[in-house]
């Protein structure tokens, strides 16, 4: 792979070591097995009790936005009783801190990058590019995976936080190092809200509750162990919720809304609760869907985001039971990775205000009110695994790098609706497929009509093996260059990205490198 000059501007200010980019990723191979942690070794599932992550709030505002500042920096924490775990958090936290901003105020947010010029076990330079994972941001902001920021240098992200009420997330997106820093702990929730979504009584504060899941594997000295299986994925014999392996949630006898984020590297999930119980979906990667869906299991790949309301009112004080998982195929499976959290009904006092679950919720979601007459061509992408190499229609974010950025896969116009058809022949793998900046409505899949948990708006989509899944986007109010790529972040660090381009006649559009990163010491923000 060879450097993009405006690549070589940013590296050269680090010298020769940071130059090294051709060659970093065989610097981190796969470690040996041999040191991981014994299974006795492990808390007991079910006995650490449930955290929250911490709230960040802006450093100043003024009428129209507000400002924040995010360092990453390397940290410890206590994932395995009694062992200190070195990870890199946002602001020294894992997960990283939760934002909750107003639709309509913009946000900056400048994150420094802190990290150390060397991984210390795997040999790479941590350099970042901090997605915001579901904003219709603009190309130089949205975490374009070559606009690099290394240690020592830090970068203004402007959101403008247009969109409806969602659960978006933010992490790391740094060219071929997503899986490695988003496994070290670059990853947070960052929640939209409007007016619509208050008006609707459904939980809030204390009982809208986040649940950011992941998986990992330990050294016995409680350091990280990441093993890629030769490039196919990366799966943990813990599973941890908020950071914390397998915890308890005391809950009132109420409803609750549960955020649910998959921050896994590699792992997909297929959650039920296992007394039987259902849960209620009211909202999707990009919002509240038109009507809360009633499932009892549901498929959840890597960065999807599902909410849930589950009602414990039913329940006596003592009970106890668990969201647990029933692995999909093609995840490596461990004693106790069918094990997720457990709730355990309390008689504590509770409000009983936004306690409603209503028969509609978002019935006018322009992504949803989409219909495919509208569509003015259809595009297909194949999802492959050849010569070593995770390709989208043939291609990798390599010969993107090699064309200096020009080449895409489609180039819809601006407003312009399409039909983006989604194939996966292979049946030894599947592919949580994310496109960058729009929503999308699932049409079909595999000929039938959509999953009952995906009937709401979208911008990941669960591509399972021998799916073909049929997508209607709209790309609207947008124009630029974006990501497209599987998100098994493995996958999509070897090499299964490429890009898109939404064209406007009137305009040349934003270039996803044209607003550089900046060396220490800091500008006022």
């Amino acid at each position: 792979m060879e450097l993009n000059r405006r690549d070589m501007i940013k590296l050269s200010a680090l010298g020769g070591a940071a130059l090294a980019l051709p060659l970093q990723r065989a610097l981190a191979a796969p470690l040996v097995l041999s040191n991981r942690i014994a299974e006795s070794a492990l808390p007991t599932p079910f006995t650490l009790p449930f955290r929250i992550p911490p709230t960040i709030l802006p450093t100043r505002s003024d009428a129209t936005t507000d400002y924040y500042r995010v360092e990453m920096r390397p940290t410890t924490v206590e994932m395995i009783p009694g062992l200190q775990t070195p990870m890199w958090g946002y602001n020294g936290s894992v997960p990283g801190p939760t934002f909750h901003v107003e639709r309509g105020r913009q946000v900056v947010v400048r994150h420094l990058n802190n990290l150390p010029t060397i991984h210390p076990q795997l040999g790479y330079t941590p350099w970042t590019s901090v997605h915001l994972h579901g904003s219709a941001s603009l190309p130089e902001y949205d975490g374009y995976a070559s606009d690099i920021t290394n240690p020592g240098f830090w970068k203004d992200y402007r959101y403008p936080n247009w969109q409806p009420s969602r659960t978006l997330w933010y992490h790391d997106h740094g060219l071929h190092h997503t899986a490695e820093n988003v496994y070290m702990g670059l990853a947070g929730m960052y929640q939209l809200h409007d007016s619509l979504e208050r008006s609707l009584k459904i939980p809030t504060g204390a009982y809208d509750v986040p649940l950011i899941v992941t998986d990992a594997m330990f050294n016995a000295d409680g350091s990280l162990l990441f093993d890629n299986s030769d490039e196919k994925g990366f799966y943990g014999d813990v599973i941890a919720v908020n950071g914390v392996p397998w915890p308890v949630m005391r809950v009132a006898r109420r409803k609750y809304r549960f955020r649910i984020l998959n921050a896994s590297v590699s792992r997909s999930y297929a959650w039920y609760l296992d007394n039987g119980a259902s849960m209620s979906v009211i909202a999707t990667d990009a919002g509240l869907v038109p009507a809360p869906q009633k499932v009892t299991s549901f498929r959840h790949g890597m960065a999807e985001r599902y909410e849930v309301v589950i009602d414990f009112a039913k329940y006596a004080p003592g009970t106890r039971f668990a969201l647990r998982n029933r692995s999909p195929k093609n995840n490596t499976t461990y004693t106790h990775t069918d094990k997720v959290m457990m709730f355990e009904v309390t008689d504590d006092a509770f409000s009983k205000t936004s306690n409603a679950l209503p028969a509609q919720l978002y019935p006018a979601q322009p992504t949803m009110a989409l219909a495919e007459s509208q569509a003015v061509r259809t595009r297909t992408f194949d999802l492959v695994r050849t010569n070593s190499k995770w390709t989208i229609n043939g291609t990798t974010w390599d010969d993107v790098v090699a064309s200096d950025f020009a080449k895409v896969l489609a180039d819809p116009l601006r407003d312009d609706v399409e039909i983006w058809e989604i194939r996966n022949t292979s049946g030894g793998w599947h592919h949580p497929l994310h496109i960058h900046f729009i929503d999308f409505k699932v049409l079909s899949r595999n000929g039938k009509p959509p999953l009952a948990h995906e009937k709401g708006a979208k911008d990941v989509v669960f591509v399972g093996e021998n799916e073909t899944v049929r997508l209607l986007i709209r790309f609207d109010s947008g124009e630029g260059k974006y990501m497209m790529h599987c998100h098994n972040l493995v996958h999509e660090d070897h090499d299964m990205m490429a890009q898109f381009e939404i064209r406007n006649p009137l305009s040349p559009g934003n270039d996803p490198l044209g607003d550089p990163c900046h060396p220490l010491p800091e500008w006022d923000l």
